[in-house]
């Protein structure tokens, strides 16, 4: 799940990307046991669509759509019943509750991989060489398998404060996106920008300030909250959005890359396509990392 942290169905799907979406669904239902057997917490409450004005209401409205015909759970509201449910925000014009969603901590899940793994994770080459090595660098991968994966920057926040928020929001402030994620003790993640760059990734004051301003005009509670964090990473995009997972045609080699704003969310399918990929199964077509060629090789 991207930097919201959300394991779950994209609220933020694109026409023409239902293979992605239909991954993505398959994924989520493997949260559950996933989450259970790290012992992180898996929160259920749902994500609410907002929108605040009349061109916000029709992304709503479009995004709701999308959903609905993919086959996701949604319910259309008025700005009334949102407030009704979700008493946080302030002046919403429309609004959209995905009830299926969940979300969980990024950072927990990694603690606990990290503890689960223990003394199997090191910080250099082994000396023999491995029966299969796994590429999971994130947005830059080594030579010669670099070409398919660049770097999208993207900057969150983090705060702190009591707006009395329940649920993942995610909506769009006079055209602006952005979400807001609660955590346990009164954090709050606050995302995200995205932007395609050729430096490395920086917090910038413009991004900031286009998150704070969407996000405290969302929840207005927001203006009297800590700001503890301001981070900028490289979302690991491909040309086609999905995921690189399975053989490169070297042996021995497994690309687990590429899966830009939706990492967290395909933890468990990545780790399950993987593992079946290195004991030899054929890829899923649409994550074969051999679908993108290297340039020399392009006609």
């Amino acid at each position: 799940m991207p930097p919201r942290g959300c394991s779950r169905r994209p609220a933020r799907p694109w026409h023409g990307e239902s293979a992605l979406h239909a991954l993505c669904a398959e994924s989520a239902r493997l949260w559950p046991s996933y989450a259970a057997a790290l012992a992180v917490p898996l929160h259920d409450s749902g994500t609410l669509l907002v929108g605040i004005d009349a061109g916000d209401r029709r992304e709503v409205e479009r995004r709701a759509a999308l959903l609905a015909g993919l086959g996701d759970d949604v319910e259309v509201l008025d700005g009334r019943r949102a407030r009704a449910l979700e008493p946080a925000p302030g002046r919403v014009s429309s609004a959209a509750m995905l009830a299926q969603d969940r979300a969980v901590d990024p950072r927990a899940v990694l603690s606990a991989l990290l503890t689960r793994l223990g003394a199997r994770v090191v910080a250099r080459a082994p000396v023999d060489r491995p029966d299969a090595t796994v590429i999971a660098t994130g947005a830059r991968l080594p030579a010669p398998y670099a070409h398919p994966v660049r770097g999208v920057r993207g900057e969150i926040l983090r705060l702190r404060g009591d707006v009395g928020l329940t649920r993942v929001l995610r909506g769009w402030v006079r055209g602006e996106p952005v979400y807001v994620v609660p955590r346990p003790g009164g954090e709050m993640v606050v995302g995200a920008t995205s932007e395609e760059h050729d430096g490395p990734p920086v917090v910038t004051v413009g991004g900031v300030r286009r998150l704070l301003d969407a996000a405290t005009e969302l929840v207005p509670g927001l203006d009297r909250a800590e700001l503890c964090e301001a981070l900028a990473r490289d979302r690991p995009g491909t040309l086609d959005n999905r995921p690189l997972v399975g053989p490169t045609g070297d042996a021995g080699v497994f690309p687990a890359a590429g899966h830009f704003r939706h990492g967290v969310l395909l933890a468990p399918l990545t780790a399950r396509l993987l593992a079946d990929a290195v004991e030899g199964a054929a890829p899923d077509p649409s994550l074969d990392p051999r679908r993108f060629p290297p340039p020399e090789e392009r006609c």
